[in-house]
């Protein structure tokens, strides 16, 4: 297979290699800590779930990144990327034991909140300066194939780490403490790994750091103008940000609808919830490991703007189809399409926007994408809440993300942004 040959010339660039190691720990930590949160707050037997209270979950959680990220951005773009990474990393070994130990003594939903918070705030400068720095380590030929390559093996070990979650969770009804636990330990590991990497090798260029932390804030303002402004004279990057932020909002509704009808309507004990939910995560990261094999070729022969399209249209065309029985058989096969078309539209965005901004400006492009993902996911899970039953069965919700796939379908069909 292609994909194989195009991994192997990829796994014989040392600095590659050292950077997908720490992705693939740092995003298997994250896939057991964001379990771990899930669990407790969705499955846990002395809470009665509802729509409105995951949503009002996923805002506390995520909203706050729409200030966090704009200031990810700049910082990405002084302070050198490897020290994100190891510092990073540290931090929230910490502050996740620290998560463990509220979960422990059982402190109010509040300071519970305040401290996961802390820890995903973090992963928004891990993340952005993990797609920020991989131009670093590939030359411009291997771009579309790393970008196939790297984040989706980053996905999947966050995929293989929430899976170990749901083991260790389903090991006993008091163990959510030891998956946070186990999340801290994967992020030490990560530091570790980052520091097999030189300080500057990651960039950005030495006279682009800043390292006067005063400065550097001073121009956070200054710095995000000139990076929307850098954005808006790159169109393509501008329209395939915007498409895969409506296609994330699509997933995030169904991705509520799925934990609800997880909790209450084909299963009778948390247990067994927890045990489908699981699978359903496992199927969807079979459909991400797909999108990566099938990709390159595709972005070769249609476009990146094109196979967005694509991907979207089939969602458009089987979301429906196989999510209005609202069994779970069927929604099984609906999560790994959802899963392919997904990734695979995000696959070809995160190579348009690599490949269409300056280096200078990626840590700030990166982390607005990332509020754009964070916003929409937030907002899907609010839109969700409005829409669905206690058992999670909506024809209307159904229907209303058929219609967006299919106008993100007909709207890049007429781009072929290259």
């Amino acid at each position: 297979m292609a994909v194989v040959g195009d991994l192997r010339v990829l796994l014989r660039l040392r600095d590659f290699r050292r950077l997908l190691a720490v992705r693939l720990i740092s995003q298997s930590a994250d896939g057991v800590y964001q379990v771990a949160l899930a669990t407790y707050v969705v499955f846990s037997p002395e809470k009665q779930t509802s729509p409105a209270a995951i949503a009002s979950a996923m805002a506390v959680l995520l909203l706050p990144y729409s200030l966090i990220g704009p200031f990810a951005g700049v910082l990405l773009d002084r302070w050198p990327r490897r020290q994100v990474f190891l510092h990073g990393n540290l931090l929230r070994a910490v502050l996740a034991a620290l998560t463990a130990l509220l979960m422990l003594g059982g402190v109010p939903d509040g300071l519970f909140y305040v401290s996961a918070l802390c820890v995903t705030a973090v992963n928004r400068f891990v993340l952005a300066g993990l797609s920020a720095a991989l131009p670093r380590v590939v030359d411009a030929d291997r771009l579309v194939i790393a970008n196939s390559l790297s984040p989706t093996a980053g996905t999947l070990a966050a995929t293989a780490g929430g899976g170990l979650a749901f083991v260790v969770r389903l090991a006993g009804p008091d163990s959510d403490a030891a998956v946070v636990l186990l999340g801290a330990a994967l992020y030490l590991c990560a530091a570790l790994a980052s520091l097999r990497m030189s300080r500057g090798l990651l960039g950005p260029d030495p006279e682009r750091v800043r390292p006067r932390l005063g400065q550097t804030l001073a121009g956070t303002a200054r710095g995000l103008r000139a990076g929307v402004g850098h954005l808006a004279r790159r169109p393509a990057a501008a329209r395939a940000l915007a498409a895969i932020t409506v296609l994330r909002f699509c997933y995030g509704a169904l991705t509520v609808m799925v934990l609800m009808l997880c909790r209450y309507a084909w299963t009778s004990t948390e247990s067994e919830g927890l045990a489908l939910l699981g699978l359903a995560v496992g199927v969807s990261g079979a459909g991400f490991f797909v999108a990566a094999v099938v990709t390159p070729a595709a972005v070769e022969r249609l476009g990146p703007g094109r196979w967005v399209a694509v991907c979207a249209g089939a969602a458009a065309l089987l979301e429906p189809a196989l999510a209005l029985s609202f069994e779970a058989a069927p929604l099984l096969v609906a999560a790994f399409v959802l899963g392919l078309t997904t990734q695979g539209a995000k696959i070809a965005t995160d190579t348009v926007v690599q490949s269409s901004v300056d280096d200078r400006f990626r840590g700030r492009i990166f982390s607005l994408y990332d509020v754009l993902f964070n916003v929409a996911f937030v907002g899907a899970a609010a839109v969700a809440a409005l829409m669905l039953p206690p058992d999670g069965r909506s024809v209307p919700l159904v229907a209303t993300v058929a219609l967006l796939y299919a106008a993100i379908a007909s709207a890049m069909a007429r781009f072929d942004v290259q």
